[in-house]
């Protein structure tokens, strides 16, 4: 007769080895519906990006403010370290190479499925809500040639009035809030009808040299909702940079969506934010632009901008190495179409289609498109 107390256990340890198995499926099956998910971008923004976003962002970043250092770093070191580990572990236990490598596979396929639901629900989703241009009073015609043209013609002379003022004014270091940006966050999210997000402290990541060679000058990290920034930034740029970053921070996920609302943060902060953010804006326009006329708006620069300007294009010869940066870039712009941003990398001078195409009342402040 089968020993009945020998059959409980082996059941039971059979549950043991079940239970994990059932899970972990459940995890990955759970990460691919999400991904896959046809989620309605007005449930996203009304539910997602209005209510719960806000929630966990009011959170987050006022706790991760108050660690000196980028929790960020903390989470991928540790991460690294544990998979580094279990695999030297497989190895005491002199498994075989092929079963090593099995495990490692299995593993980070379970750990990155863990790793994609976080990033959804704690930011991820953002990416899935309405475009501002539904939003907005945006009139595609707006956008052609002579208003790109025109733009930049009046970005130069921002430039031009705004230069004293800005070097008078100053800029904060690296790690301080500065508090006429936090101030012109707060007015420019409120135009846009969205509740004002917490401002983060700008941190530099212990991948700060990949960040300059591959040229990313700033980066959201989105699980404990920091603001990153590279640290051989110049002043001058150090404003608009940050006003992206914060924007990505209020849920605007899509990258020219955070240039134009860096942008309006900028221009709603004191003369040396505005000159940060027509600084970078003018970037934008002139690529647009064809050679004579990018020419001929250049020549209307005054000295001090230009020099910044030279000083820009300068670091960016001295620190970017080109091999680097084009396959950062080739990864960013996979990421950024996996989470169904169309453009892709090329959304970034998108930046331009909004500006011009946006219809603003006084003190740029963009219509609604209810208004």
């Amino acid at each position: 007769m089968p020993d009945p107390t020998r059959s409980a256990a082996a059941r039971s340890r059979k549950r043991v080895k079940w239970f994990p198995l059932a899970w972990r499926l459940t995890l990955m099956i759970g990460a691919a519906a999400a991904a896959l998910a046809p989620i309605p971008p007005v449930w996203v923004e009304r539910v997602y990006s209005m209510r719960v976003y806000p929630a966990i962002q009011g959170v987050l970043t006022p706790v991760s403010n108050r660690a000196p250092f980028a929790l960020f770093d903390v989470l991928i070191s540790v991460t690294v370290a544990l998979v580094a580990g279990s695999v030297f572990v497989d190895l005491v236990r002199r498994e075989a190479v092929s079963r090593v490598l099995l495990h490692l596979v299995w593993r980070s396929a379970i750990g990155a499925a863990g790793f994609y639901l976080v990033f959804l629900i704690v930011w991820g989703l953002n990416y899935r809500r309405q475009p501002l241009t539904d939003k907005l009073q945006f009139n595609p015609r707006r956008v052609s040639a002579a208003a790109a043209r025109s733009a930049s013609i009046m970005s130069v002379e921002q430039l031009n009035a705004l230069h004293d003022r800005a070097y008078a004014a100053g800029w904060p270091s690296i790690g301080e809030i500065d508090p006429a940006l936090a101030k012109g966050f707060r007015r420019a999210t409120s135009d846009l009808g969205v509740d004002p997000a917490a401002a983060a402290r700008p941190k530099v990541s212990l991948f700060d040299l990949y960040f300059r060679r591959a040229g990313v000058d700033g980066m959201t990290a989105p699980y404990f909702l920091e603001t990153l920034v590279q640290r051989e930034l110049l002043p001058f740029e150090r404003p608009a940079i940050v006003a992206h970053e914060w924007a990505h921070l209020a849920g605007f996920a899509d990258e020219s969506e955070a240039s134009f609302v860096g942008w309006l943060t900028c221009l709603r902060g004191s003369a040396a934010t505005q000159y940060s953010g027509w600084l970078s804006l003018y970037d934008h326009l002139v690529r647009t632009l064809g050679p004579h006329d990018r020419s001929a708006v250049s020549r209307l620069l005054a000295p001090g901008p230009r020099a910044d300007l030279e000083a820009v294009a300068a670091r960016y010869h001295e620190e970017v190495n080109p091999k680097v940066s084009a396959a950062g870039w080739r990864v960013y712009d996979g990421y950024l179409k996996a989470n169904r941003i169309e453009a892709g990398a090329a959304s970034y001078d998108l930046v331009v289609r909004l500006v011009l195409g946006v219809k603003f009342g006084p003190d740029w402040a963009p219509l609604l498109a209810k208004q």
